[in-house]
């Protein structure tokens, strides 16, 4: 549900802005548009260390049980917005950060229930069938906005609610909480340097993405200079605060285990390869290949959810076959060789033209989908088993943290190499391919000059955006019919786009390859790892063998 969430908006961001009465391309609104898609990623990355901590001191259960409440509550609010224009954008973005609270309450402390609950002998399976979940939860909001959306656009918020309710009842009545907590004290200057420091930097990103003064991007904007700055400052800061107080928000001494820290960091280098992959590819669905197979574009993010399915089904094939082979082979091999795979099918995709034959590029997409499920499970699985049992909320909200940066960051990394791709050449095609059917020159010259950004959001919302940027001009009423036609049609803009896109897709996909090459020599370096042991009828817990128990429920088990 959480994970559902963080993509569900993606595709549904059309009927969104058109329910609030909102136009999403106008200058001023690229910034509520960025806020919907970021604002959500940036407070679990921020939240999801706090909140384990909290889970280590004051019980993980309790805490994931509150995140189902906090969810649901949210869910009904944001369903039921009273405000049109920007007030409605600013109503909805506010409420995806509680959202995004309860959110983050129940994925920093999942992977820790089920680490407790489980022998080391099955911890694997149990992790891999846990991460399965929450990113088959990411691909299947794909389609899921994109069906709801066509119904009504607060179908996309109901559709949690029934969910959320369930399942609060559900858990406050199941769960147990087995694991050891380590008490202590809030370490309130680590928290607020941490998390001002890490939503400082994402929140630069976002103002990168925006033109400013003349630019293609804001990455001279001295805002998200100064943003940047300052948020390196309070994450340094941080980390000199960590290693003098008595009891820390984050155990800087989780660091000094290579399985820990290298699976974090092969982490965080995947998922900003596979977060920049899922919308690249969108664009490229959505703005180029769907329009010139006849798909209109207010459908195009519907289909670009469906023709992304065997991404979702290659990772729901090796999740769980990953998660049980990594219990007895171990985790480094298989995360290895996932992160390899996953760098080969970022190569296949580079090698693609725009117009591509679809089969070949299912079976690139479900390679990737296989290669990130060879990687996740037993990724999870060697970060998890590695850290003291008092310490695995903290360590879950640590891996949460490392994942939902990298798919924040991932945005901002992606669309900027994309913008810039597209920057060199696509206002020269763009003026050149109007002028052609007959549009002036002044306004064909207007039009190729605005930010690459904007044509970018554009194919992603599924909006013609030829026939939205010459309407306020007039240019079309006085063109022939035959010239609105070409202009307005399925193929011009996507014909128009082609090349300079290609451009920018072998500088993402290329980064994307060698941001899969650097994980899988972290995850080389996390070290072979314990053998894995035989099952038998009792484990450690702590520092005294107890009998084995349902570690959800508590109760005793054979």
């Amino acid at each position: 549900m959480s994970a559902l969430d963080g993509s569900i908006v993606l595709i549904a961001l059309p009927a969104i802005f058109r329910g609030v009465h909102l136009d999403p391309l106008a200058p001023g609104n690229i910034a509520y548009l960025l806020w919907m898609i970021m604002g959500y990623r940036l407070v679990q990355a921020v939240l999801v260390v706090t909140v384990g901590r909290l889970g280590d001191m004051y019980g993980r259960v309790r805490i994931y049980n509150s995140g189902f409440a906090v969810f649901s509550f949210a869910s009904i609010l944001l369903s039921f917005d009273p405000f049109d224009g920007g007030h409605g954008a600013m109503w909805l973005i506010a409420w995806r950060v509680v959202q995004a609270v309860g959110g983050s309450m129940l994925t920093a402390n999942s992977a820790a229930i089920l680490t407790d609950a489980f022998p080391k002998e099955q911890r694997g399976f149990a992790l891999g069938i846990n991460q399965v979940a929450g990113l088959a939860g990411m691909f299947i909001g794909l389609v899921a906005g994109g069906l709801l959306s066509a119904w009504d656009w607060r179908a996309v918020f109901w559709v949690n609610v029934p969910v959320g309710v369930f399942f609060t009842v559900w858990a406050y009545r199941t769960l147990r909480d087995t694991g050891r907590r380590g008490g202590g004290r809030i370490d309130w200057w680590g928290n607020i340097t941490f998390g001002v420091g890490l939503s400082a930097t994402l929140i630069a990103v976002t103002f990168g993405l925006q033109p400013y003064d003349g630019h293609t991007m804001g990455w001279t904007n001295p805002l998200a200079d100064g943003l940047i700055a300052g948020g390196l400052v309070l994450l340094a800061a941080f980390v000199a605060i960590e290693n003098r107080v008595s009891a820390p928000m984050i155990r800087l001494g989780l660091f000094r285990q290579r399985a820990f820290t290298f699976g974090n960091l092969a982490g965080l280098a995947i998922s900003i390869g596979r977060g920049g992959m899922q919308f690249v590819l969108i664009i490229w669905l959505q703005g180029i290949w769907l329009p010139l197979h006849g798909y209109d574009y207010s459908d195009t993010p519907l289909w670009a959810g469906i023709f992304m399915l065997p991404l979702t089904a290659g990772f729901l094939a090796a999740g769980p076959v990953s998660g049980y082979l990594s219990d007895r082979l171990g985790s480094r091999g298989l995360a290895t060789g996932g992160a390899l795979l996953f760098g080969a099918s970022f190569l296949g995709l580079m090698l693609l033209p725009i117009d591509f034959s679809y089969w070949i590029f299912a079976l690139l997409i479900a390679v990737n989908g296989i290669a990130n499920g060879m990687f996740a499970s037993p990724n999870s699985s060697s970060i998890m088993g590695s850290v003291p049992a008092d310490l695995r909320g903290v360590a879950s909200g640590m891996r949460a943290t490392f994942q939902n940066s990298g798919t924040a960051v991932s945005i901002g990394v992606f669309f900027s190499l994309m913008i810039a791709g597209l920057a060199g050449s696509l206002p020269h095609t763009l003026t050149a391919g109007l002028q052609a059917q007959g549009v002036p020159a002044h306004v064909a010259t207007q039009v190729g000059n605005l930010p690459p950004v904007s044509s970018l959001f554009a194919a992603q919302l599924g909006v013609n955006p030829i026939q939205h940027l010459l309407q306020p001009s007039g240019s079309l009423a006085h063109l022939t019919a035959a010239q609105q036609q070409s202009l307005t049609g399925r193929e011009f803009f996507p014909s128009l786009i082609a090349g300079p896109f290609h451009s920018g897709l072998v500088i993402v996909f290329a980064f994307g390859a060698v941001l899969a090459l650097l994980a899988a020599i972290a995850s080389l370096l996390r070290g072979a790892g314990p053998a894995a042991r035989t099952p038998g009828p009792r484990r450690a817990t702590g520092d005294a063998l107890t009998p084995v128990t349902d570690g959800l429920t508590g109760t005793p088990r054979d």
